[in-house]
């Protein structure tokens, strides 16, 4: 069986399996990052850590094998004066010579900054050996994020930003970051990554503010801006799905394409209500799936930390209006009981995040 809960401090080693798989500027396969951003979730759940410095990290549980085997990430802010969120602007130019009778389409990319932030959401892996499995695992990992959105709203901005992984090389370099990044920085791709974590300074003074003509680029970099790479294209059709459309701006490291939806437009975010717990449902009821989630309420002590805020399972349940009912393995796993109330969010057929051929060729990773 499978849970979702907020990361502790004894899922470290889990977890930095899990990043081993993925190593990307949210979700490092680096010991030390992981153990802070461990750190940073369980103070945003708890509520005390700064709104806009809160990040929230969910792990997907086996219980049976007692490990954690997945994960997702939520950051309420991304971009501040402090760290502006970075991009490129993808644009097109059009030239036309009526002498000689040639058009052109030019492709531009031109650096800008961010400083009020956008809610990011990333950090979305799990392991190769489940990854097309029967219960949509990462779909359920997908779809918690926005639950989450739905029931903190005031903690987050009014945008929600994922960044794509391109295809990069088998290295794990970036076509696009040889051939530019590095021209204006003499950084390597993955000391680029690291400094950016912490640093965006170098960013700001050394890239150029001139519209950067993407036509001199090599062919073979040109082919991979703005493109999704091949392990994170069951994520783009989720993000299509529920609402996100391509920004036309990339990541100025690797070409990643960014998506962009506003939160309140998103329909998981829509899709999810509070309901009180009615008790179980009788054998023979009709029961839909649902994604169901329950929050400890933070009582201002040590336990706020030790303690688990959050649960959610992906389950069958019956819904009544403003009630549910749902069996009493799920009442334990939630730790809830009759008269508690809930979030649940619909995953029936026709509200999926996840479709079918998603699911089936297991290709998820943000």
């Amino acid at each position: 069986m499978f849970l979702i809960r907020d990361v502790c401090p004894a899922d470290l080693d889990d977890l930095q399996a899990v990043a081993a798989h993925l190593d990307s500027v949210n979700l490092p396969a680096d010991r030390e990052r992981l153990r802070a951003l461990i750190t940073a979730s369980q103070e945003s759940f708890a509520a005390r850590r700064d709104v806009s410095d809160r990040r929230f990290v969910f792990v997907l549980t086996d219980t049976d094998a007692d490990r954690v085997v997945g994960c997702s990430i939520i950051f309420a802010q991304h971009g501040s004066r402090r760290a502006p969120h970075v991009y490129f602007d993808v644009m097109e130019e059009e030239r036309y010579s009526q002498t000689l009778d040639l058009h052109f389409v030019h492709r531009i990319l031109r650096i800008g900054y961010n400083y009020k932030g956008l809610t990011e959401i990333g950090g979305l892996a799990l392991i190769p050996a489940l990854r097309g499995h029967p219960e949509r695992l990462g779909g359920f990992l997908f779809a918690v994020r926005f639950m989450y959105l739905a029931l903190h709203r005031s903690w987050f901005r009014d945008e929600v930003l994922s960044e794509l992984m391109p295809p990069l090389e088998p290295d794990g370099t970036s076509r696009l970051w040889e051939a530019l990044g590095r021209r204006f920085t003499g950084l390597s791709y993955q000391e680029a990554d690291r400094l950016s974590h912490e640093n965006k300074e170098f960013i700001r003074t050394l890239f150029p503010e001139e519209p950067i003509y993407a036509t001199l680029l090599p062919r073979e970099v040109q082919e991979v801006i703005g493109q999704v790479g091949p392990g994170t294209k069951g994520v783009e059709a989720m993000l299509r799905r529920i609402g996100f459309a391509y920004a036309h701006r990339i990541d100025p490291f690797d070409g990643g394409p960014h998506f962009r939806a506003t939160i309140d437009d998103v329909s998981l975010v829509r899709g999810t209500q509070r309901v009180r717990v009615a008790g179980e449902f009788l054998a023979g009821a009709e029961t839909t799936g649902f994604l169901l989630a329950a929050e400890a309420p933070a009582t201002g002590t040590a336990d706020d930390l030790e303690t688990p805020r959050f649960r959610a399972v992906a389950t069958r349940a019956a819904l009544d209006g403003d009630q549910i009912r749902i069996s009493a393995t799920d009442r334990v796993r939630l730790a809830v009981a009759a008269g508690d109330h809930i979030a649940c969010l619909s995953l029936d057929a026709k509200h999926s995040p996840v479709p079918r051929e998603a699911a089936d060729r297991g290709i998820l990773r943000e």
